[in-house]
């Protein structure tokens, strides 16, 4: 049983039904004139000429009756020879069909032109320019981003996280790469704001404490120093660390300063070369790596990325989603106005397509024949016959007329020439 017939292919089949009935009329009305044109003959001389154009109508709508009817089915169910032949060569035909658009469709080239001629990049720039869009752009990307993580398993990419942190933070050496950055950045001078910022702190801490100081000191005393001292001692010990403090505080150049340049930059050279120093910090590493909180980090990290993320696609107010939108509408405006961005955007679409084409062209040219392999010889020929057999009932009716012309030009010459 056939399938049910969509809107269009019933729409088709009506135009169908109406030229058949057309051309089927025009044969029927020849067939009529050739009767009464041969019965009144004897009487009316004249209509010998109506009766052989009637006559060659008949037969060039005959003829061509059975040429279209012989694509499609056997006439009148006869199973004459090389009738029927789209549902007996349906597989040729749609290996033929695929392999006709593989070949002059489906080409590099063409497809490659016909990208360029479209100009998508400029088209692409004035729709993403516009306000409306940049936000519908804006709340599709952020639908996108809910529904990927509607669908993503937290356990899952909690360890996909928490593997790729140690594969590439704690599986390689620590000593060595960290030697090569702690010594450019020692050569560099970089630390020394930090150095600065630490003496500074000090600084302000024996500012703000020296009772503390001086309680210490007298804590610590011998308890054979008589108890009038411990005020001069631990005076006489303030003023010196604060001395001291300021002293590398204000010179650039202290001893202290210069012995910490040498002892750091000695500590990132042992880090690269020295065996005993990259054992100990191989040995920190291993700590960090066997340490649980690795995971607990790593599901704090994704937990936050995700909340954070979803709050903002949530929000059409938040920053993320102002400069998402922003971001889409000058893109599109550079598009429109950049002519080297747009046609570098240009080339690589058409540089795409062509990949695309090349490397899928037969693919997407075997859809066709597989899918004309998988119908019905009867179906594939109703299918056919719907999108062109209006078109070749033209011919039957072409047929008719040219029949009765040439019949009456036939009979006419041979009137004409033997009497």
């Amino acid at each position: 049983m056939s399938a049910p017939l969509s809107t269009a292919d019933a729409v088709r089949a009506a135009a169908l039904g109406r030229m058949k009935f057309v051309a089927t009329s025009l044969l029927a009305g020849m067939a009529v004139i050739f009767v009464v044109a041969f019965a009144l003959e004897d009487t009316y001389p004249w209509l010998v000429y109506v009766r052989a154009a009637a006559e060659g109508g008949m037969v060039g709508a005959l003829a061509d009756w059975f040429a279209v009817t012989a694509l499609f089915r056997h006439p009148m169910g006869l199973k004459i020879p090389h009738t029927a032949i789209i549902p007996r060569r349906k597989d040729q035909i749609g290996a033929s069909l695929g392999s006709f658009v593989e070949e002059n469709f489906l080409s590099e080239a063409v497809v490659e032109e016909k990208v360029r001629s479209l100009k998508i990049a400029e088209a692409s720039g004035t729709w993403f320019a516009r306000p409306v869009n940049a936000e519908r752009v804006a709340r599709e990307g952020a639908a996108a981003i809910r529904a990927a993580f509607a669908v993503l398993d937290d356990q899952a990419v909690q360890d996909v996280l928490e593997s790729m942190f140690r594969k590439h933070v704690l599986s390689p050496r620590w000593g060595p790469p960290v030697g090569r950055l702690a010594e450019r950045v020692f050569d560099d001078g970089h630390h020394h704001r930090l150095v600065d910022l630490l003496v500074d702190r000090a600084q302000e801490w024996m500012a703000a404490n020296h009772d503390a100081v001086t309680e210490l000191v007298a804590e610590r005393k011998p308890h054979w120093v008589p108890g009038f001292v411990d005020g001069l001692v631990g005076e006489r010990i303030y003023n010196e660390l604060s001395k001291f403090v300021r002293a590398v505080q204000q010179n650039p150049d202290h001893q202290v300063r210069c012995s910490l340049d040498t002892w750091l930059k000695t500590l990132a050279h042992d880090l690269q070369h020295d065996p005993s120093v990259i054992a100990k910090a191989e040995d920190i590493k291993e700590q960090l790596a066997n340490d649980p909180r690795v995971s607990e980090l790593m599901a704090r990290i994704w937990t936050t990325i995700k909340e954070s993320l979803l709050e903002s696609v949530s929000d059409p107010d938040t920053d993320l989603t102002r400069n998402f939108t922003a971001a889409v509408r000058d893109f599109g405006q550079r598009l429109t106005t950049d002519r080297p961005l747009a046609t570098k955007v240009n080339s690589w679409v058409s540089d795409g397509a062509g990949y695309l084409v090349r490397t899928y062209r037969s693919d997407i040219a075997g859809v066709i024949s597989e899918t004309v392999g998988r119908w019905d010889g009867v179906e594939t020929s109703r299918k056919i016959e719907l999108q062109v057999g209006r078109d070749l009932q033209f011919i039957r009716i072409n047929g008719t007329v040219v029949g009765a012309i040439a019949g009456l030009a036939i009979f006419s010459l041979a009137h004409a020439v033997f009497g």
